[in-house]
């Protein structure tokens, strides 16, 4: 270790955009030299350093938790008289404009429980360097707008890391001295320090090839453990078919000569599209018919396709600072969610990124942490991976896809990749190619970007029938948030179609609101109901008073899959809400939501997909949001359930007939009928499950049993547990030996038990945090069960819940803060409720705050929620 005192950093601080500045110098190229070893790791990293203007500063590099053991200045060794070093950065004193920069660190990645860096999961080397972990890695100007050109050099023991891999195209092997090896890798493409990569270990995989419309071939390997190398094959086709899409819709072909994707056990995120070599959390890769349900056949075709669509809108073109994060995230999403639509149910997507918007992100608009797609500032960027930088930068892409329309849209992107193709850049330049793509002015629609907040907008309606004319006022407003007190107008697209009293809808319109009040007319020979958001065309909240008749006409005739589902989700509400706010509500609302369920299961959509969340009630977490203030999650509980068992009892003979048509196929399929029969079948297994009654679990029970795929035996266990049949335990216990060595598979035996409603819960998790199957260090097993549990209405707030969770962040805080973070967020919207609710979270929040030694990640999170 070099002779120089580590001066303590500075107090975290407040980044603001508006204080951004070109960096001081520029790094064209970087040569990295990994030695591993079993205790230690040293890496030497060679640089090519030039001074970017004109100024006479010294060079300031970003570095963490890392021992410094060699610096050189154009092969010269510095004395400590030349540098100085603080915890969090390097400073080089009177540097030459041009230059060439040696610097050697030594690591521990076995000992990195923080899993940013270098770390070892399983035994196996990898990395995870976005937002700022390359600093952990050496000393580096860690900044998204550096880009650098990459060759890498590994060297590692063979027999525990036969397997070298890192960015770009691979150059040449070499066997070494000790039973040593080593593997030399060469990226053409600048990048910048957050898309960098390595993997080194014992692993297997396997191979495909992908030949580009140009004709060339790209080859393909996906590595995993041994034992799971059988499980890969599926995400092997959803990368063929997400290279394909991305070459039939947006012209991109890959740029490499190979494209690898890692699996790795611990990962803080889903995955990581570092550029030619992607690591993935296991839960993205690995899947077959025995342990992978439905929606993890669908959400690894979705993370393998956003993976991959990031090589051009990311990688090729990425974030000139991190306040630009859904320049990338945000249009990468927007691309995945229209690739899963073209592979499944274009309507079902559409309804299900809307729940999850609705559940997650509009709560987030209505929080402590509510920032704008385009954030002014932050403390720590790892807490702004959120559902507004991903979904809702998804659904402002969405809104200019619709406004300038497809072709308009693909040619504003082929503009904005030819002319930023390598270089780090911000929102503005993309809406700027739109604009020119397209010529039209989106000056308003900026607002999208800089202001956060859900808008609403207000409908009224008024038919004139002397004059045939439909009379439209719409109003929009959107509340305070932190720091923005006041809002301007957005330019925000509805569309929207009439249906005649026969069912008939007209030809869908577009309307665009540009200022806080407008009004719009219709020539109609009739007065129509009106089909307002279809597709949920702007992430808003739509108030607009349509009768339960009116609700039940368009959920029964309208030919547009969400406003389908809208209309049941809208007359649920009705019932719901007012019962929430111990309001009088009329028995004949029931009466008119079941008869239009009944009329739904009399005739069917074709699409069995669709067919199931048309039966889906609003989720108790979009109650908490509809209602606001002084929310008794009791009472919310209550109502729920009331209800659902309303409609399970009166409705059970029509579900009793349809489950009973849809009896489970002895051939296993995941075609997009197959996974919508079993969707049907389980949602229907639900509603039976809710009745209470013997007869409807005995159908639990003998479809647990009898399961060829873990869809159908994950969704009979949940309506055994979750009803408190006599036999859960037995269920559970046969799950557990049946399964207990797949680690994924033991994620969702821990998050059945924890997502059980019921007070008895909080117990219950406590008893599963000393389970042998559980581990704090691990980030899916955390998210299993405490993510979990942090999201069960019943358990969470029972007696204890706060006080569970809060210890377990407390502990995070020295093993994982990212992850505690992630946690810390259930205590965000306490001001919504009930006073004692209220009190009895804020203790907690501040009980958090208190711990010595807080992590930037929590104190953001906790401070601000009581700020």
């Amino acid at each position: 270790m070099l002779e120089s005192e580590l001066q303590p950093a500075a107090p975290a601080e407040t980044v603001y955009l508006k204080d951004y500045q070109k960096p001081d110098f520029l790094i064209p190229t970087i040569n990295l030299a990994f030695d591993l070893g079993e205790s230690t790791s040293r890496v030497t990293t060679l640089m090519k350093v030039e001074r970017n203007g004109g100024h006479e500063r010294d060079l300031v590099l970003h570095g963490e938790k890392l021992t410094l053991v060699g610096l050189k200045v154009d092969g010269q060794i510095l004395s400590p008289n030349d540098y100085s070093q603080t915890e969090l950065d390097l400073t080089i004193f009177a540097v030459p404009n041009s230059f060439e920069l040696e610097v050697v660190t030594e690591l521990i990645p076995h000992l990195n429980t923080e899993l940013s860096g270098l770390y070892q999961s399983s035994g196996n080397y990898c990395t995870q360097c976005e937002a700022e972990g390359f600093r952990r890695i050496t000393y580096f100007l860690d900044r998204p707008d550096v880009l650098s050109v990459y060759t890498v050099t590994i060297k590692a023991n063979k027999d525990s890391c036969p397997v070298l891999l890192s960015n770009g195209n691979f150059v040449e092997s070499q066997t070494l001295e000790d039973n040593r090896h080593s593997a030399r890798w060469h990226d053409p493409h600048p990048k910048p320090s957050y898309l960098f990569a390595l993997v080194a270990g014992d692993l297997e995989h396997i191979t495909d090839e992908f030949i580009k419309a140009s004709g060339d071939r790209v080859e393909l390997c996906i590595y995993a453990e041994s034992h799971n190398i059988d499980k890969c094959s599926h995400a092997m086709e959803s990368l063929k078919k997400a290279m394909r899409w991305d070459e039939d819709v947006y012209g991109r072909e890959y740029d490499l000569e190979i494209y690898n994707v890692v699996a790795v056990d611990d990962f803080n995120m889903g995955a990581m599209e570092n550029k030619g070599l992607n690591i993935f959390n296991s839960k993205f890769v690995l899947a077959d018919q025995e342990s992978a349900t439905d929606m993890d056949f669908e959400g690894i075709e979705s993370v393998i396709g956003h993976e991959y669509f990031h090589n051009w809108s990311g990688n090729r073109v990425t974030c000139r600072d991190w306040f630009q994060l859904s320049l990338k995230e945000g249009f990468t999403v927007f691309r995945d969610q229209e690739f899963s639509a073209d592979m499944g149910s274009r309507a079902v997507k559409r309804i299900r990124d809307v729940q999850v918007l609705r559940n997650f992100q509009f709560k987030e608009d209505a929080g402590p942490m509510a920032h704008a797609v385009r954030p002014d500032s932050y403390q720590e960027i790892d807490n702004f991976y959120t559902v507004t930088i991903y979904e809702k930068g998804a659904e402002v892409i969405r809104m200019m896809h619709q406004i300038v329309g497809a072709q308009g849209f693909r040619r504003g992107s082929d503009l904005y990749f030819e002319r930023f193709d390598g270089c780090a850049v911000t929102t503005e330049d993309f809406v700027a190619c739109m604009e020119q793509a397209n010529k039209v002015d989106l000056s308003l629609f900026r607002n999208w970007y800089t202001q956060a907040g859900t808008p609403e907008v207000t409908v009224k309606q008024h038919y004139d029938s002397a004059a045939k004319k439909l009379t439209l006022d719409i109003t929009q407003s959107c509340p305070s948030t932190p720091n923005q007190a006041t809002k301007q107008p957005f330019q925000i697209p509805l569309k929207l179609a009439f249906v005649n009293k026969n069912g008939e809808v007209s030809a869908e319109k577009s309307i665009e609101l540009t200022d806080t009040k407008h009004s719009f007319e219709f020539a109609l020979d009739y007065e129509p109901t009106v089909s307002m958001l279809r597709d949920f065309s702007a992430p808003i909240k739509l108030v607009f008073e349509q009768s339960d008749a009116e609700l039940a006409h368009l959920a029964k005739h309208d030919n547009n899959g969400f406003v389908r589902f809208e209309a049941i989700q809208r007359m649920a509400l009705n019932i719901l809400l007012p019962a929430c706010r111990e309001q009088q509500t009329e028995p004949k609302q029931r009466d008119v939501l079941v008869n239009t369920l009944e009329y739904i299961l009399a005739n069917p959509p074709t699409d069995q997909a669709m067919m199931a969340e048309l039966l889906t009630l609003p989720s108790q977490s979009y109650l908490v949001e509809q209602l606001g203030s002084n929310v008794d999650p009791e009472k919310i509980c209550s109502v729920h359930q009331e209800l659902s068992k309303h409609l399970a009892d009166t409705l059970k003979p029509h579900f009793e007939a349809l489950y009973l048509s849809l009896s489970s196929s002895s051939r296993f399929s995941i075609d997009s009928e197959s996974m919508a029969r079993r969707a049907l079948r389980n949602k229907v297994l639900h509603w039976l499950a809710a009745t209470g009654q013997a007869d409807s679990l005995d159908h639990a029970y003998k479809q647990y049993t009898s399961a060829n795929n873990m869809t159908e035996r994950m969704a009979a266990l949940v309506a055994l547990v979750h009803n408190d049949d006599d036999r859960s335990d037995q269920a559970l216990n046969s799950f557990y030996k049946q399964w207990q060595n797949d680690s994924l598979v033991m994620d969702k035996w821990f998050g059945i038990q924890a997502m059980q409603p019921s007070v008895a819960t909080v117990k219950q998790v406590q008893a599963l945090l000393s389970h042998p199957g559980f581990s704090i260090k691990n980030p899916n097993k955390v998210r299993s069960l405490l993510g979990a549990f942090a999201g069960n209405l019943n358990a969470f707030h029972a007696d204890g819940g706060y006080e569970l969770l809060a210890d377990q962040i407390i502990l995070l805080n020295g093993i994982n803060p990212q992850v505690g973070s992630r946690l810390a967020g259930a205590y965000n919207n306490w001001r919504s409720f009930v006073p004692k609710v209220q009190k009895a979270m804020k203790n907690q929040l501040e009980r958090i705050s208190q711990t010595p030694g807080l992590s930037k990640n929590i104190s953001e999170i906790v401070n601000k929620a009581l700020a």
